[in-house]
C-alpha cells in the first residue's frame, strides 16, 4: 500500500494497534493508551478522517505536543510523547515513511524549578546586553561567552583556544582536541569573529602566551583556566538579573542546542557542534521542558532518513 494513499483513522489505528501486539508483544493497557494519543492526534493532523502518514510533518507533532502540555500533567505528556514516537517507528517499519520522524518528537523534562534551564533568544539578548564591554575583562568574558554561546566550546576548549586556531582568512575556528577523539573546524560567524577581535586590540594585556584568553588580575598575562569560563557565564547571569539552575558554560551550550533545533539542525548536526560522541548525549541537551513547551511551540528539525 502506497504512504500517498488515504487511510481512515480507524484502519490505521487496528494495524498500529495490531503491530503493537505481534511484532512489539504489548500489553492490552499500554497498547490502549498507545492508540488513544495516536488517534487523537491524526483526528487533530487530519480533520476529514481520511489519514495520509506522507505529508505528517514535524510542526504537526510539535504543535500536539505543545497543545497536550496545557491539558495534561507532565506524566501524560511523556506517554503521548512515547506513543507517537512508537507510531513513527511503525509507519517507517511498514514501509510507509522512510524518515526517522520518532526523533523530532520532543524529549519532556519533569518540571523541577520555575528557573529557566536555557537561554531564548530574548534572554540571550538580554545577557549580552548586560555584559561589560568597557573594560579589559569585560571584552574578555564577552569573547568567551560567545565562543560558548554560538560555538558550543566547552570550558577547557575555551581555556586552551590558541592564536593559531582562528583563521581570519577561511573564517573558521580549530578545535584541536575534542571528547570524540577527533578535532573540529567550527565557523568564525561575525558576531564571534567582532568579540574576539575587540578582546584582541582592545583587551588583552601583553602576554608571550599563544593561549587567546589569559588573566587580568593574579599572574596577568597567564593563560586561563577552565574555572574562568564558569565563573565568567556566572558573573554576566548575575548582572543580567537571569536567574538559571544551570549554570556556567552547560548553560549556554544547552541554549545553543536548542537554537540549533528550532532553526532546522538534525541532531547528528548539533552533536558534531558540541563534539558529543554519542547522539544520547545530544537527546539529553535537546530534551524539551514541559512548561517552556506550553509558552514556545519550538519548530523541530526536518528529519532525514
Amino acid at each position: 500500500m502506497s504512504d500517498f494513499e488515504k487511510w481512515s483513522v480507524e484502519a490505521v489505528l487496528v494495524a498500529f494497534d495490531e503491530h503493537l501486539r505481534r511484532a512489539r508483544g504489548v500489553c492490552v493497557g499500554t497498547r490502549r493508551n498507545y492508540v488513544r494519543f495516536v488517534g487523537a492526534f491524526l483526528e487533530t493532523v487530519f480533520c476529514d478522517g481520511l489519514v495520509e502518514v506522507g505529508v505528517i510533518c514535524v510542526r504537526d507533532v510539535v504543535d500536539f505536543v505543545s497543545a497536550m502540555t496545557r491539558r495534561y500533567q507532565s506524566v501524560t505528556v511523556e506517554l503521548v510523547a512515547t506513543s507517537l514516537r512508537s507510531f513513527f517507528r511503525f509507519l517507517r517499519a511498514a514501509g510507509l515513511r522512510a524518515d526517522r520522524l520518532e526523533d523530532a518528537v520532543p524529549m519532556v523534562l519533569h518540571r523541577r524549578t520555575g528557573l529557566v534551564r536555557y537561554l531564548d533568544s530574548a534572554r540571550f539578548d538580554q545577557l549580552i546586553a548586560s555584559l561589560d564591554s568597557s573594560s579589559p575583562r569585560g571584552l574578555r568574558d564577552r569573547a568567551i561567552i560567545f565562543c560558548v554561546a554560538r560555538l558550543g566550546l566547552r570550558s577547557s576548549e575555551v581555556a586552551r583556544l590558541q592564536f593559531e586556531d582562528i583563521d581570519w582568512l577561511q573564517g573558521v575556528v580549530r578545535v584541536r582536541s575534542r571528547k570524540t577523539g577527533h578535532g573540529a573546524l567550527l565557523p568564525l560567524t561575525g558576531e564571534v569573529g567582532t568579540a574576539l577581535a575587540d578582546y584582541l586590540q582592545h583587551g588583552r594585556p601583553a602576554s608571550d602566551t599563544r593561549q587567546v584568553f589569559v588573566l587580568h588580575r593574579l599572574r596577568v598575562g597567564a593563560p586561563i583556566s577552565d574555572s574562568i569560563i564558569g565563573r565568567a557565564v556566572d558573573n554576566a547571569l548575575r548582572q543580567a538579573g537571569i536567574a538559571a539552575p544551570v549554570r556556567g558554560a552547560n548553560l549556554l551550550r544547552h541554549s545553543l542546542a536548542t537554537d540549533l533545533l528550532a532553526h532546522g539542525a538534525g541532531l547528528s548536526e548539533i552533536a558534531d557542534v558540541l563534539g558529543h560522541s554519542s547522539l544520547s548525549t545530544t537527546r539529553i541537551y535537546a530534551a524539551v521542558d514541559v512548561e517552556a513547551l506550553r509558552h514556545v511551540g519550538l519548530p523541530w528539525p526536518q528529519v532525514m532518513s
